[in-house]
């Protein structure tokens, strides 16, 4: 039976998530720190000592082949497919070995342009709408019936 690990720090997916896994009886994991302390009436929230990464360990040394993260941190997704587990990012697309490669090389990049001009904060993503969320749900379900079709 898969388990669905959620990066769970600022998902605004978490509901979405739990629906999906209620109804086919799938556990679910939320891993949070101690700054976005969460509660939960389905899933098993995992709060793990802030410190840098420590969620993000924390979540991929649980997950196993055949497991689904749900994350929005393309390092994150690397190490999880590292070890045969499936990963979809908040908006409903899934990382693969081929595309987190150039998400972490464009990550990289960004990183080094904020650095070069002392700006620490460019502008952010826009406003989620019920589509994105209705997006995510149709992925995860796609995702989910292909993991226990597997199994």
């Amino acid at each position: 039976m898969p388990h669905i690990y959620v990066d769970a720090d600022a998902c605004p997916v978490v509901k979405q998530i739990e629906n999906v896994a209620k109804s086919h009886n799938i556990p679910v994991n939320l891993f949070c720190d101690t700054n976005h302390v969460l509660k939960s009436d389905y899933s098993e929230v995992k709060i793990i000592g802030a410190g840098a990464d420590a969620v993000d360990f924390a979540l991929v040394n649980s997950s196993r082949a055949g497991d689904i993260v749900v994350t929005q941190d393309y390092g994150v997704a690397a190490m999880a497919l590292a070890r045969g587990a499936y990963a979809i990012n908040q908006d409903g697309w899934l990382y693969t070995n081929e595309n987190t490669e150039g998400l972490l090389a464009k990550r990289h990049f960004i990183k080094k342009m904020r650095n070069a001009t002392h700006k620490h904060h460019l502008k952010g993503p826009r406003k989620r709408t019920d589509e994105d969320d209705e997006k995510f749900t149709e992925a995860l379900e796609q995702l989910l019936d292909k993991v226990l079709d597997f199994q």
